[in-house]
């Protein structure tokens, strides 16, 4: 009988580390912040899963280059070992095509290329115009039926959109 538990057991672990701390999310924003030196760069967003797998996303006013993420990742390890041994940390950068989450990431694209996902699932790729808290203003042009006219007509269209009207605003590159 006691050949069939075998296997059956947990096996036993011994702790040889300092103990399982649970990180919070707040805690990796604030020490991200303190510990960036470009004045350029911000945090976009962190993910953190229940086994302290942390993922930092960076953007910058600029660019981000692998430096950047590299010195981060560096000095964020030093300060999170001395809570814990038990943990993972990425550092990555904002990627081209990804849905923009704050209002520096608008800004920094004003002038730019846009494609945005309106709340009803309508797809626009626009000039993005202004954007402060209220929301964006973006440029395109719309086929319109116009008195007079057999066939619609291009026309130039400004309109405004506040953030709950929007899923999702992404910088759009044309390969053409």
């Amino acid at each position: 009988m006691n050949h069939l538990l075998r296997g059956r057991e947990s096996p036993k672990l011994l702790n040889i580390g300092k103990p399982f701390t649970m990180l919070q999310i707040s805690e990796i924003q604030t020490l991200a912040q303190e510990l960036i030196t470009n004045p350029e760069l911000f945090v976009i967003d962190i993910t953190m899963s229940p086994s302290n797998d942390i993922c930092v996303v960076l953007d910058s006013d600029s660019s981000v280059s692998v430096d950047d993420c590299v010195a981060l990742s560096r000095a964020m390890s030093s300060r999170i070992d001395e809570i814990t041994d038990d943990y993972s940390l990425v550092v990555t950068s904002a990627g081209i095509g990804q849905p923009l989450r704050c209002l520096r990431q608008y800004r920094k694209l004003v002038g730019g290329s846009v494609e945005v996902v309106l709340a009803d699932g309508t797809k626009i790729l626009a000039t993005l115009d202004a954007a402060d808290e209220n929301g964006i203003t973006v440029s395109y042009q719309e086929k319109v039926a116009v008195e007079g006219k057999k066939r619609k007509q291009l026309v130039d269209v400004v309109r405004t959109y506040a953030y709950d009207q929007i899923r999702s605003t992404a910088e759009w590159l044309d390969y053409k």
